[in-house]
C-alpha cells in the first residue's frame, strides 16, 4: 500500500510541477519574473525526479535496500539542485520587487549556496552507503537553513512593505517546508515514519510553483 500511495503521490508532484514550470516559461512573453518562476519549478521537479523516480522503482521491485547506489545518488543530485532552487528564488524575489543593488545580499546567498553544494560534495556525507551520518546531515543543511530563512524574512518583508497581495504567502510555503524538512533531517533515520513529513513538505513546494502560477495568470501574463 505505502509503495502505491507513494508511487501515485510522486508521479503526480512530478508531471504537474513540471508542466507548470513549462508552462509559465513558454507564456511569460518576456515577462522575465515568470520565466524565472517556470524555470525555478522545473529545476526543483527535474530534481526531485533524480531521487523520486530511482525510490518509486525500489518500493515496487527489489526494495529501498538494495537500490542504495541510484538512491544516493539521486539525493545528492536533489540536495544540489534544491540550492540552485533557491538561488533562483532569491533573484524572483529581485525581480518581483524591482530590487536594485544590495549587492552584499547577492554576495551572501552565493556564499550560502557555494558553502552548500561543497558539503554535499564530500565523502563524509556517504551518499552511497546504508550508514548515513546524522551529523553531516546537520552540516550540509546549516547554510541551506540560513538560505531559506534568508528568502523568508525576504519576501515576508517585501510582501507587506508593497501590499502584494498575490505573493502575501509565498514566505509561509518555506516555512512549511522547512518545518517538515528538519524533523526528516533529524530522526528519520532513528524513526523512519518521521520520513512521511516529506509529503507535506512537497505540498508547500507545489503551493509555492502554484502562487507563482496564479499570479501570471492574474497579471494577464498568459492570457
Amino acid at each position: 500500500m505505502q509503495a502505491l500511495v507513494e508511487t501515485l503521490f510522486d508521479a503526480g508532484y512530478l508531471i504537474s510541477v513540471i508542466t507548470i514550470g513549462i508552462l509559465m516559461m513558454t507564456k511569460s512573453k518576456g515577462n522575465k519574473l515568470f520565466f524565472l518562476f517556470g524555470l525555478m519549478a522545473v529545476v526543483l521537479s527535474f530534481g526531485d525526479a533524480f531521487h523520486l523516480i530511482p525510490r518509486a522503482w525500489a518500493l515496487n521491485t527489489v526494495g529501498l535496500d538494495n537500490f542504495l547506489v541510484p538512491l544516493g545518488i539521486g539525493k545528492w543530485i536533489t540536495s544540489v539542485t534544491m540550492t540552485v532552487f533557491y538561488v533562483i528564488l532569491y533573484y524572483v524575489w529581485r525581480k518581483r520587487y524591482n530590487i536594485k543593488g544590495y549587492n552584499w545580499l547577492t554576495a551572501a546567498v552565493y556564499f550560502l549556496a557555494a558553502w552548500r553544494i561543497i558539503v554535499c560534495m564530500l565523502p563524509q556525507n556517504q551518499w552511497l552507503s546504508a550508514t548515513v551520518s546524522m551529523d553531516w546531515g546537520i552540516y550540509r543543511n546549516i547554510p541551506f537553513a540560513l538560505l531559506g530563512l534568508c528568502v523568508i524574512v525576504l519576501f515576508f518583508k517585501s510582501a507587506k512593505i508593497h501590499h502584494d497581495q498575490l505573493f502575501r504567502w509565498m514566505w509561509l510555503t518555506f516555512v512549511l517546508s522547512f518545518a517538515f524538512y528538519i524533523p526528516v533531517v533529524l530522526w528519520a533515520d532513528v524513526a523512519p515514519m518521521v520520513g512521511m513529513l516529506m509529503i507535506p513538505k512537497t505540498c508547500a513546494y507545489v503551493w509555492t510553483v502554484l502562487i507563482g502560477y496564479h499570479a501570471m495568470k492574474k497579471e494577464g501574463v498568459a492570457a
